[in-house]
């Protein structure tokens, strides 16, 4: 399954968060409940950004996805462990959206395509094909613990 869904890969300096404006840093407690307070907060932030119209859907459900993943797959929701999310962007490069977790990782490529044969009837495995298919850019860093979503 391919995790990066543009047609060319963006230069590294469009993901180096040092160069980008901070716009949130936020961490919480691996609880599921916590979600969508977050997602809530983190996306009262991002709908403050000019060039946002008509893509806050597609970065709230994205930042939704990968929140619960990270709660659910990579702390185990132990909520003695810490998510953490930051969001930076600009004008000229869009918004970026980093979720890191404590867990030990994955292989992205190892996650089963959703779309092929017996998988279309799994009621799991949807959330990285969802993110994939609605940001520009998606990359998977530090063994799969952080995600890096581009929505330009």
């Amino acid at each position: 399954m391919p995790v990066d869904s543009s047609q060319e890969p963006l230069p590294e300096k469009d993901f180096d968060p040092e160069k980008l404006h901070l716009l949130l840093r936020a961490t919480f407690a691996a609880d599921r409940k916590t979600v969508e307070p977050m997602v809530a907060q983190i996306m009262g932030a991002v709908r403050n950004m000019k060039g946002i119209d008509g893509k806050a859907d597609a970065i709230e459900l994205s930042l939704q996805e990968a929140l619960a993943n990270a709660v659910i797959h990579g702390a185990k929701e132990d909520p003695s462990k810490t998510i953490e999310c930051i969001v930076s962007g600009d004008d000229d490069r869009g918004v970026l959206i980093v979720v890191r977790d404590p867990g030990p990782g994955f292989d992205p490529a190892s996650i089963p395509i959703c779309t092929i044969g017996e998988n279309v009837y799994s009621n799991h495995g949807r959330g990285i094909f969802l993110i994939s298919q609605l940001m520009d850019q998606v990359e998977f860093h530090k063994n799969g613990t952080e995600i890096r979503m581009l929505k330009r």
